[in-house]
């Protein structure tokens, strides 16, 4: 059964009321996102008298790029799970119990308990992120003109509960690391809780899977989600079993590693298909090629962008100076101890810069294409300038890589950068692939998308794991180069690639 939204409901801000429902979902659900992942890092890698687990940069980077590899990659079955068996309703709901349930697991005090929560925060995101986004587009009706707004409202909310960090680095870095987790589910909690209670307002949005005309069809489609999830868990079960008994030796970095060859096994897989397997049209085929260009920027982008979770954060931890002087009047400073009028500030903080950043610049850039009406860049050339100001966002960071206690302009400046190139890419990456997909292939190509950042998510933790072992300086140069060469070869392929797009701008 199929949404049926009404042009009428203006309740919020003139779109319809189940926008503030969703709305509000995303944003608890982000609070909880990005406030674990500005702990992370820091947790896994500080010392075990300080609260940390004590763990070597090598294996928190490989744990940290599989978390956040596999959490955009598990949006795939996600995506498709609400679409064919249960509703993006039910799922989103799901979701973020999961979700819940992971961040109060990273609170326990067990590392058993902490990997169980990494699993379920992977799992529940997988389920509730695809899915509120697919929900927010069924409360319009086809034509009706609120909806980019909407989607930009909708966007808002993400970025808002992208500045969780201020308050869960603050607990977690200053008073305790699994109160400042346990603080995370409590978000999601409350998304969970005005969810459910002002759910009424969908409508039929997410209500109902889609279904065929062919009952049978979809019947077997079930079973065979049903199989497919049976056996996924027997040969977890028998993975954790040959570990325990010694037959086989699982480590982080191995674990990490085999993701990074699933990752590209997958990748080429899908793209051989859409290039060369039956049943595409001679455009489609060229369009899946121009897809694949956007593709490998994509992940270049995103490998250099999500350091501010991995590399950039040990920076900010360890290479930056993070101390704040208290304005005291000079006659009242004896009344105060040293430590009191000289404040060390959380690390994790940096990591709301960028969404500080966003919230300022999207506007900006969305008045930019406009005005630059036909002399408006292609999404193949937007890309490429992306990939230049992601890497000139580390070329910034080589100069003071070496030195200890470098001035946070460092690091806002470098993520300023980095924004510029967020806003080339990530807007503009997703309409692309709305219009370059055949219609009957738009989700798989959302899916796409969605690999795309975890191949980057995943590169990301790999550098992070190089931290304590490279040079900073080599390793910021890398992440330089990496893009900036990606962005010069993407640079000669610009006609090429929008002579394959076929008419797309």
């Amino acid at each position: 059964m199929e949404a049926t939204p009404s042009h009428t409901d203006t309740r919020f801000f003139g779109h319809p009321r189940g926008l503030a429902t969703l709305f509000f979902t995303e944003m608890w659900e982000r609070y909880s996102f990005y406030g674990t992942r500005a702990l992370l890092m820091l947790y896994m890698t500080h010392a075990v008298a300080t609260g940390g687990l004590g763990l070597t940069d090598m294996k928190a980077g490989a744990i940290y790029g599989f978390y956040t590899a596999t959490v955009y990659l598990l949006s795939l079955p996600g995506g498709w799970i609400a679409d064919r068996i249960i509703g993006q309703r039910k799922a989103v709901l799901y979701g973020g119990i999961l979700i819940a349930a992971g961040d109060f697991c990273l609170a326990a005090p067990s590392l058993g308990a902490y990997y169980t929560g990494l699993g379920l925060l992977m799992v529940g995101t997988g389920m509730l992120k695809p899915n509120v986004s697919t929900m927010v587009g069924q409360l319009y009706a086809p034509g009706d003109r609120r909806r980019d707004a909407g989607f930009s409202i909708f966007y808002m909310g993400i970025n808002i509960g992208a500045f969780s960090p201020l308050l869960v680095s603050w607990i977690g870095e200053d008073i305790n690391w699994r109160l400042a987790f346990a603080t995370s589910g409590v978000g999601m909690v409350a998304g969970l809780i005005q969810y459910l209670a002002t759910g009424k307002h969908l409508g039929e949005a997410g209500l109902h899977p889609s279904r065929s005309e062919d009952p049978a069809k979809d019947r077997v489609q079930k079973r065979t989600a049903a199989w497919i999830g049976v056996v996924a868990l027997l040969a977890l079960a028998a993975v954790i079993m040959s570990s325990s008994q010694g037959w086989i030796v699982l480590t982080a970095e191995s674990v990490s590693n085999g993701l990074g060859v699933l990752l590209l096994l997958v990748s080429i897989i899908v793209f051989a298909w859409m290039i060369f397997g039956k049943g595409w049209s001679p455009q489609e085929r060229k369009r899946a090629a121009s897809i694949l260009v956007l593709f490998i920027a994509s992940a270049l982008f995103w490998g250099a962008y999500e350091q501010a979770g991995s590399s950039l954060n040990l920076f900010a931890d360890r290479n930056t100076d993070r101390h704040v002087s208290l304005l005291v009047p000079h006659v009242l400073q004896p009344l105060f101890s040293e430590r009191t009028l000289q404040r060390v500030y959380p690390a994790g903080w940096f990591q709301w810069v960028q969404p500080l950043f966003v919230l300022i610049l999207a506007p900006m850039f969305a008045w930019l294409w406009i005005r630059l009406g036909r002399h408006e860049p292609s999404s193949p050339a937007k890309f490429s300038i992306a990939l230049v100001f992601v890497g000139l966002s580390f070329m910034i960071l080589v100069p003071p890589a070496l030195r200890m206690g470098v001035s946070p302009h460092w690091l806002n400046t470098c993520y300023f950068f980095s924004v510029i190139g967020e806003m080339c890419l990530s807007p503009v990456g997703l309409s692309a692939m709305t219009k370059l997909a055949p219609a009957r292939a738009a989700g798989f190509a959302m899916g796409i998308w969605f690999l795309s950042t975890s191949v980057g998510e995943w590169l990301a933790g790999k550098a992070g794991s190089h931290f304590g072992s490279m040079p900073l300086s080599r390793l910021f140069g890398i992440s330089a180069v990496v893009p900036l060469l990606g962005a010069v070869v993407l640079a000669f392929l610009v006609k090429p690639t929008k002579r394959l797009m076929d008419g797309v701008s």
